[in-house]
């Protein structure tokens, strides 16, 4: 195995760890995909998202916010009241359901919506900034001159993931035709979203 190809699985490997990690931006795109509300768009954000936030923390942008602590102060309490107030409405649905899950057209509205929705989900966790910028920038400052074949390869990892999570969430759809199944499934959104503006808004 070639050096590069090495830092490249390293990278894949390393990516695919933090993004399978249960959390708001994994739980926004498996409802999306389940509902197939505007799937490539979440799909396309999250992963383009990634990609540019790895490409800084391989650049070495890291280093330069952490010199400015308040930086992730900031984002940590607006980060931390968007998830709190996006749990809240998951957690009015399982009280006040919908209907069943539905699979027909995908309006403007909730596409513009799913899109707005995303881009906070994304770019307000700080988590995100943690995960790709800091950690992932530092592990591949390791690599030296593969640093950036480190990067492509946690870039590509993302891709793969969010593509099977939100278009492989349509296997689903079936077994969450009925309202019960779908109250259970914002119930678990809800408790994700909450729990994690708790810790966020907490620890800022």
């Amino acid at each position: 195995m070639s050096h590069a190809l090495a830092a490249a699985t390293a990278g894949f490997g390393t990516g695919l760890s933090l993004i399978v990690a249960i959390g708001a931006q994994n739980a926004f795109v498996l409802r999306q995909g389940i509902r197939r509300e505007a799937v490539l768009a979440v799909v396309g954000i999250c992963a383009l998202s990634d990609a540019l936030l790895i490409a800084l923390g391989v650049g070495g942008v890291g280093a330069l916010v952490t010199a400015w602590p308040g930086a992730l102060t900031a984002v940590a309490w607006i980060g931390g009241l968007f998830l709190l107030g996006y749990g809240a409405l998951a957690a009015r649905r399982v009280f006040r359901p919908s209907g069943a899950l539905t699979t027909g057209g995908d309006p403007v509205g909730s596409r513009r919506r799913a899109v707005l929705t995303c881009l906070a989900m994304t770019w307000l966790n700080p988590h995100v900034y943690l995960d790709t910028v800091f950690l992932l920038g530092s592990v591949a400052a390791d690599r030296g001159p593969l640093r950036w074949t480190f990067g492509l390869g946690a870039a590509f990892a993302s891709v793969c993931w969010f593509v099977a999570l939100g278009f492989g969430a349509r296997l689903l759809s079936r077994f969450l035709s009925r309202p019960s199944a779908w109250r259970v499934l914002d119930g678990l959104v809800a408790a994700t979203m909450i729990a994690l503006g708790v810790t966020l808004v907490a620890g800022a």
